[in-house]
């Protein structure tokens, strides 16, 4: 039987939200579906630029958003990273047409502002959830990953047990 494990993290910088990336990427599997949601500037490129570092990506990862998709192929034997920001999506019929399954047995794909959205691609997504402090001056950012399946037991047991 899976378990679905839910962790929170405090992230006080970009390079702990990329390091938070890069521990979540080195677990990765292709066809796994990550779903992030934030503000705009919340840091999901950046979370994804660390996933890339774990996924073992050698290119420079930015945001997608007005290509809507970027490929970033594995340097080795891992898998490719798909990179989408569906911010200007409208639904999800759209996220269908960019034919993301085609990718999916070779790529995990990383879906900006997917929530909703991604129903068709993964029964489960793993759900990274983004969200910063109430105050300005403030760049901590409380990182919430919720995923299905044992190994994220161990790969999230840094962060703060959610029950």
């Amino acid at each position: 039987m899976s378990l679905v494990t839910v962790r929170r993290f405090t992230v006080a910088t970009a390079d702990e939200m990329r390091d938070l990336g890069a521990m979540l990427g080195r677990t990765c599997r292709a066809s796994d579906v990550i779903v992030l949601t934030g503000d705009l500037g919340a840091g999901k490129t950046t979370f994804t630029q660390g996933l890339a570092v774990g996924l073992g990506i050698d290119e420079a990862v930015t945001s997608p958003t007005f290509v809507i998709a970027r490929v970033h192929p594995s340097a080795g034997a891992g898998p490719d990273l798909v990179h989408v920001d569906a911010y200007r999506l409208g639904s999800a019929v759209e996220l269908d047409e960019l034919d993301l399954e085609a990718d999916l047995n070779r790529s995990v794909v990383v879906v900006e502002w997917g929530g909703g959205l991604v129903g068709g691609l993964a029964e489960t997504p793993i759900d990274v959830s983004i969200v910063r402090s109430d105050d300005e001056a403030d760049e901590t950012r409380t990182v919430t990953v919720s995923a299905l399946g044992n190994q994220w037991e161990t790969a999230l047991a840094d962060g703060e047990s959610i029950t």
